[in-house]
């Protein structure tokens, strides 16, 4: 199914991130990386197409509420997976309605999985 999607993973340790690409990248999907929030921004707004975002809630240069904020305005939307602690979302709350949360846990990748593709094929299921 993942062929023709590209995922953004946005996450503040190294190993998480290299470790999510390559569990996504198994799935069949396009797999680009981002450090920061100033990395998300530039490839979600950036002219390259993204159709899912799976970010940490604690990314290291700003505040994720701020960054999802940010992203509400694109156009067109942008799908968004919340990895984080229950920490994390607890003082995030506000999270916009289009935003899941799956917490990072054990075996949370096989649930990130699961979610990522539930959300892409509801954002476009003709594929």
């Amino acid at each position: 199914m993942g062929n023709s999607f590209t995922i953004l993973i946005a996450d503040r340790n190294p190993h998480i991130r290299t470790f999510l690409k390559r569990e996504m990248e198994a799935e069949g999907y396009r797999v680009k990386l981002a450090r920061n929030s100033s990395e998300v921004l530039k490839w979600a707004f950036g002219s390259y197409p993204l159709h899912l975002l799976i970010i940490d809630a604690d990314l290291p240069d700003t505040d994720g509420l701020d960054t999802l904020r940010k992203l509400e305005g694109r156009m067109p939307s942008l799908p968004i997976i919340v990895h984080g602690f229950s920490s994390d979302y607890r003082k995030n709350h506000e999270m916009p309605g289009t935003v899941v949360f799956v917490e990072k846990m054990g075996m949370s990748v096989e649930r990130l999985k699961e979610v990522a593709a539930g959300m892409l094929q509801q954002a476009d299921p003709r594929r």
